[in-house]
Protein backbone atom coordinates (compact mmCIF):
# COMPACT_ATOMS: atom_id res chain seq x y z
CA UNK A 1 0.00 0.00 0.00
CA UNK A 2 1.25 3.50 -0.78
CA UNK A 3 0.95 6.29 1.79
CA UNK A 4 1.08 10.02 1.12
CA UNK A 5 2.85 12.28 3.63
CA UNK A 6 1.97 15.97 3.90
CA UNK A 7 3.59 18.99 5.54
CA UNK A 8 1.15 21.90 5.50
CA UNK A 9 2.57 25.41 5.63
CA UNK A 10 0.87 28.76 5.19
CA UNK A 11 1.74 28.93 1.46
CA UNK A 12 3.03 25.45 0.64
CA UNK A 13 2.17 21.79 0.95
CA UNK A 14 5.14 19.43 1.02
CA UNK A 15 4.28 16.01 -0.41
CA UNK A 16 6.04 12.66 0.06
CA UNK A 17 5.12 9.08 -0.87
CA UNK A 18 5.99 5.70 0.61
CA UNK A 19 7.16 2.73 -1.35
CA UNK A 20 4.70 -0.16 -1.78
CA UNK A 21 6.21 -2.02 1.20
CA UNK A 22 5.62 0.99 3.50
CA UNK A 23 9.31 1.07 4.43
CA UNK A 24 10.83 4.11 2.74
CA UNK A 25 9.45 7.62 2.26
CA UNK A 26 10.53 9.71 -0.74
CA UNK A 27 9.88 13.36 -1.43
CA UNK A 28 7.67 14.13 -4.40
CA UNK A 29 6.98 17.84 -4.68
CA UNK A 30 5.95 21.06 -3.01
CA UNK A 31 2.56 22.42 -4.00
CA UNK A 32 2.10 26.17 -3.70
CA UNK A 33 -1.08 28.11 -2.93
CA UNK A 34 -2.29 31.56 -1.91
CA UNK A 35 -1.54 32.21 1.76
CA UNK A 36 -3.88 30.20 4.02
CA UNK A 37 -5.83 28.77 1.06
CA UNK A 38 -4.53 25.20 0.75
CA UNK A 39 -7.75 24.10 -1.00
CA UNK A 40 -6.20 25.60 -4.14
CA UNK A 41 -3.90 22.57 -4.39
CA UNK A 42 -6.56 19.86 -3.99
CA UNK A 43 -6.67 19.06 -7.72
CA UNK A 44 -2.90 18.47 -7.82
CA UNK A 45 -3.03 16.45 -4.60
CA UNK A 46 -5.90 14.32 -5.95
CA UNK A 47 -3.82 13.54 -9.04
CA UNK A 48 -0.91 12.40 -6.86
CA UNK A 49 -3.19 10.22 -4.72
CA UNK A 50 -4.75 8.67 -7.83
CA UNK A 51 -1.44 8.23 -9.70
CA UNK A 52 0.11 6.35 -6.77
CA UNK A 53 -3.14 4.66 -5.70
CA UNK A 54 -2.48 5.88 -2.14
CA UNK A 55 -4.72 4.44 0.56
CA UNK A 56 -3.69 6.59 3.52
CA UNK A 57 -2.63 10.19 4.18
CA UNK A 58 -0.23 11.07 7.00
CA UNK A 59 -0.31 14.78 7.80
CA UNK A 60 2.12 16.52 10.09
CA UNK A 61 0.55 17.90 13.27
CA UNK A 62 2.42 21.06 14.28
CA UNK A 63 2.22 20.86 18.08
CA UNK A 64 4.00 23.45 20.17
CA UNK A 65 7.27 22.35 21.76
CA UNK A 66 5.50 22.07 25.15
CA UNK A 67 2.98 19.65 23.56
CA UNK A 68 0.13 22.18 23.51
CA UNK A 69 -2.05 22.74 20.48
CA UNK A 70 -1.89 26.14 18.82
CA UNK A 71 -3.40 27.93 15.82
CA UNK A 72 -1.38 25.88 13.31
CA UNK A 73 -2.92 22.65 14.65
CA UNK A 74 -6.41 23.99 14.04
CA UNK A 75 -5.44 25.04 10.50
CA UNK A 76 -4.06 21.55 9.87
CA UNK A 77 -7.15 19.85 11.29
CA UNK A 78 -9.41 22.04 9.16
CA UNK A 79 -7.43 21.00 6.08
CA UNK A 80 -7.59 17.34 7.17
CA UNK A 81 -11.35 17.61 7.39
CA UNK A 82 -11.49 18.99 3.85
CA UNK A 83 -9.24 16.17 2.64
CA UNK A 84 -11.44 13.60 4.35
CA UNK A 85 -14.57 14.99 2.68
CA UNK A 86 -12.92 15.29 -0.74
CA UNK A 87 -10.87 12.08 -0.97
CA UNK A 88 -12.59 9.70 1.45
CA UNK A 89 -9.39 7.91 2.52
CA UNK A 90 -8.09 7.62 6.10
CA UNK A 91 -5.97 10.45 7.48
CA UNK A 92 -3.51 10.02 10.33
CA UNK A 93 -1.89 12.86 12.26
CA UNK A 94 1.84 12.54 12.95
CA UNK A 95 3.69 14.80 15.38
CA UNK A 96 5.88 17.00 13.23
CA UNK A 97 7.77 18.99 15.83
CA UNK A 98 11.18 19.93 14.47
CA UNK A 99 10.61 18.25 11.08
CA UNK A 100 11.22 21.54 9.23
CA UNK A 101 14.25 22.25 11.42
CA UNK A 102 15.60 18.78 10.65
CA UNK A 103 14.93 19.29 6.94
CA UNK A 104 16.78 22.62 6.95
CA UNK A 105 19.71 21.06 8.81
CA UNK A 106 19.96 18.22 6.29
CA UNK A 107 19.94 20.70 3.41
CA UNK A 108 22.52 22.92 5.13
CA UNK A 109 24.82 19.96 5.73
CA UNK A 110 24.46 19.02 2.07
CA UNK A 111 25.58 22.57 1.21
CA UNK A 112 22.37 23.33 -0.71
CA UNK A 113 22.04 27.01 -1.63
CA UNK A 114 19.52 29.16 0.25
CA UNK A 115 17.30 29.45 -2.84
CA UNK A 116 17.21 25.68 -3.41
CA UNK A 117 16.71 25.03 0.33
CA UNK A 118 13.61 27.20 0.30
CA UNK A 119 12.12 25.21 -2.58
CA UNK A 120 12.96 21.78 -1.06
CA UNK A 121 12.44 22.19 2.69
CA UNK A 122 8.68 21.44 2.71
CA UNK A 123 9.07 18.36 0.52
CA UNK A 124 11.86 17.09 2.77
CA UNK A 125 9.81 17.87 5.90
CA UNK A 126 6.93 15.81 4.46
CA UNK A 127 9.41 13.00 3.83
CA UNK A 128 10.64 13.15 7.43
CA UNK A 129 7.06 13.16 8.78
CA UNK A 130 6.13 10.16 6.66
CA UNK A 131 9.35 8.28 7.45
CA UNK A 132 8.79 8.80 11.19
CA UNK A 133 5.27 7.41 10.81
CA UNK A 134 6.52 4.39 8.84
CA UNK A 135 9.26 3.69 11.39
CA UNK A 136 6.86 3.88 14.33
CA UNK A 137 4.38 1.65 12.52
CA UNK A 138 7.09 -0.95 11.87
CA UNK A 139 8.23 -0.76 15.48
CA UNK A 140 11.61 0.86 14.86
Amino acid sequence: MRIVGLDLGTKTLGVAISDATETIASGLTTLRFTENKPVECLTDLKKIIDDYDAKLIVIGLPKNMNNTLGHAVQRTRNFSSILNDKFNIPIVEQDERLSSVSANNVLLQADVSRKKRKSKVDELAATIILQNYLDIRKGK
